[in-house]
């Protein structure tokens, strides 16, 4: 779109990354439609390569109905994921380092290959190394966490944070498993991957295509975060958080005071 200063907008959102300041919505401001929402992202991931970080994935949004009615759109995005977003399993993070973080259960995979466009998913162990569970640390910069389709891709679909549980083979079926999200050892939401595109396996296959579109190719190596099986939960200080998905195991964090 002519006329939009994407790096203006990236170092907006940028700074309200870093200070932890919530800002109001940019993109009927600014005129950002979905193409240059992407564009805004990627100047928004570029600041944080610039400053020493490595893009070591992708991850997807809004791929649960849950997910999609919780924040009021309707249509699958993706973001970038940066080792300094990474939080080791069992690891501390601060809430008071974001403006109003919020959890979820999520299913990760590890890449061992480049798996093609439109590859079959019955294809897919071949290009997947390991499965694990996982929780994201979700933390739109937007007030009030209200944000249209464009405002929330520009903001790299809210990624802050991210925990990886221990990784495993790929199991049989992925498409119908169980999904606990617990809060100081009780349930807090409870779902299943099928909330996931129907199956993990198509947000692959989603992520692969969209990501395309503007020339971003998964890499092997990489990490790969399929999307909420539920709705987020705000992340209180103190708090200790855990994700169980059936079969794959757990993935926890706690919360500094």
């Amino acid at each position: 779109m002519i006329g939009v200063d994407t790096l203006g907008v990236a170092a907006k959102l940028g700074e309200a990354a870093d200070t932890a300041t919530a800002i109001p919505q940019l993109a009927a401001e600014v005129g950002l439609d979905v193409p240059t929402a992407y564009g805004v992202q990627a100047a928004l991931v570029q600041r944080r390569l610039d400053r020493g970080e490595r893009l070591i994935g992708l991850k997807m949004g809004l791929t649960s109905r849950a997910k999609m009615a919780q924040v009021g759109v309707d249509e699958v995005i993706w973001g970038r994921l940066t080792d300094a977003m990474r939080v080791p399993d069992g690891g501390v993070v601060d809430p008071a380092a974001y403006i109003h973080p919020r959890v979820e259960p999520e299913v990760a995979f590890l890449l061992d290959r480049l798996p093609e466009p439109g590859e079959p998913v019955g294809d897919f162990t071949s290009a997947v190394r390991a499965v694990a569970p996982a929780i994201e640390l979700i933390d739109s910069r937007y007030a009030d966490f209200r944000f249209s389709l464009p405002d929330v891709i520009a903001d790299n679909t809210s990624a802050a944070a991210f925990v990886i549980g221990p990784w495993s083979p790929v199991p049989a079926g992925l498409d119908n498993l169980g999904v606990l999200l617990e809060v100081d050892g009780r349930v807090a939401q409870v779902g299943s991957t099928a909330a996931i595109l129907g199956d993990p396996r198509r947000a692959l296959d989603e992520g692969i295509r969209l990501a395309g579109r503007h020339g971003v190719r998964l890499e092997s190596g990489w990490v790969f975060l399929a999307g909420a099986a539920t709705a987020a939960v705000p992340l209180r200080p103190g708090a200790h958080v855990r994700a169980v998905v059936e079969k794959l195991g757990t993935a926890s964090l706690k919360a500094a005071s």
